[in-house]
């Protein structure tokens, strides 16, 4: 972890504001790979590097609990140096728990791969200075305090962009810097509430329930790492940086695509309907004797596969039942019909009856089933990275499959304050400040 480190920091010191500019000039002249075998991993005493498209782009960190966490992450991912800014008892999700690996958040591990952590008390005024060499040699800053918390710290965005007016600063929050929610807490439940997402979500007749992962901050947290990159892009030809201000409901709406469009056009308000889909039949999950199984029948040729398949052809010929339009409309209908069929086979039979036949199925599979899946295995989806602290732990991989400068799981989740005299020696402070920032509680080092 050291050397990989070490490596990034030396060379943001030859070039603290290279950008991306110069990371595609360094990538362009690499071969392209005819390989699309990638490794996920590197162990921290290998001597390979693999060089992602953010080789060189340095981000400011201050962010805790998922959507700005998982940001930053997809950036460490991708090959930017991340450097995890946290208080003296770190971000809030470290101590979420159970479950926990040697007293490590299995959530914090989640989503703070590839970073390293410094801690510091920004309410202390000798944090200015580290602040600010930091944000002179960062190309992005992500924080998700409360709208006007990062000002108050010193790290706002009129503060950081005076030490640098390279920056690209994201502020993610529940509702947006402006609004007459601005000042209200932003959580994935109550934004998953608000977002019209939730009204969605469930059976028919039932309450709402929300996703079984936090939606709304992942949503966030994607929309926000394209939002900061296409400002990073627009920077590599006016050379100036930008604010981004992601709200987690603006996000959130977006994802409404075709019901919100529906609702716009009919002014009918879309209700619940499960694993239904407003606009395809069969297209849902049914309950198999053993389990549960998904079908998608997205055209009338694969409705006619899918009669075949299920030894269950007179569907055909019913014409309530004849085109999609029909059996949307006669849903009760037609699965009056099919969740019988369905119920006498096991899930296995099911699905290869309808695989065989070129229909859209999958099983529901659990967490457990994806570790012996073998698309999974192939992709290198699931991976090990080690720490010496807390051994040997496996994680998701990186989805980023670019030919030349793949995404990859490099550093494993940072102990709190792992790096915090590391970072300072490489922002040239000497042994004797480092000892004074550390006596007086500036900094914290694990």
């Amino acid at each position: 972890m050291w050397t990989n480190g070490r490596a990034v920091w030396a060379h943001q010191q030859e070039s603290p504001s290279a950008g991306i500019d110069a990371c595609a000039e360094r990538n362009v002249s690499k071969s392209v790979m005819m390989s699309y075998n990638l490794p996920q991993t590197m162990s921290s005493d290998s001597t390979e590097v693999r060089h992602g498209p953010l080789e060189g782009i340095t981000v400011l960190d201050f962010t805790r609990a998922m959507s700005g966490p998982f940001c930053t992450m997809l950036f460490g991912d991708l090959g930017a140096n991340v450097i995890k800014v946290e208080p003296e008892n770190g971000d809030d999700t470290r101590a979420w728990s159970p479950p926990e690996i040697k007293g490590m958040s299995t959530y914090f591990m989640s989503t703070n791969r590839n970073k390293q952590s410094i801690s510091l008390d920004l309410t202390k005024k000798k944090c200015t200075e580290i602040v600010k060499r930091l944000a002179q040699q960062s190309d992005i800053v992500v924080e998700n305090f409360r709208p006007g918390v990062a000002e108050k710290l010193g790290v706002g965005y009129s503060t950081l962009s005076a030490y640098n007016s390279r920056l690209v600063y994201c502020s993610i929050s529940g509702f947006g810097q402006t609004g007459p929610y601005r000042e209200k807490p932003g959580f994935d439940l109550t934004v998953l509430a608000m977002s019209g997402l939730m009204s969605l979500t469930g059976e028919e007749g039932r309450p709402p329930v929300k996703f079984g992962v936090p939606i709304s901050d992942i949503t966030a947290g994607l929309f926000a790492s394209v939002a900061i990159l296409s400002a990073l892009f627009r920077r590599s030809g006016t050379g100036r940086g930008q604010y981004v201000d992601m709200s987690m409901l603006d996000a959130n709406m977006l994802t409404l695509t075709h019901q919100a469009t529906s609702y716009f056009a009919t002014g009918r308000t879309p209700e619940r309907m499960g694993s239904a889909h407003a606009s395809i039949a069969p297209y849902q999950v049914y309950s198999t004797s053993d389990g549960y199984i998904s079908v998608a029948v997205g055209s009338e040729k694969l409705w006619k596969e899918f009669c075949a398949a299920m030894g269950m052809k007179e569907l055909l010929d019913d014409p309530e039942l004849r085109t999609n339009p029909q059996r949307v409309r006669n849903r009760s209908l037609l699965n009056s019909r099919l969740e019988p069929a369905f119920a006498r086979l096991r899930t296995s039979e099911a699905v290869s009856r309808l695989d065989g036949a070129g229909v859209p199925v999958a099983p529901i599979n659990s967490i457990s089933d994806l570790a012996s899946d073998p698309q999974v295995k192939a992709r290198g989806m699931i991976t090990d990275i080690s720490h010496p602290a807390y051994g040997s732990i496996k994680s998701i991989g990186s989805p980023f499959a670019l030919s030349e400068t793949p995404g990859a799981v490099r550093l494993a989740p940072p102990l709190l304050g792992e790096h915090t005299i590391h970072i300072l020696r490489s922002l040239r402070f000497t042994e004797e400040d480092i000892n004074v920032l550390l006596r007086e509680k500036v900094v914290f080092a694990h």
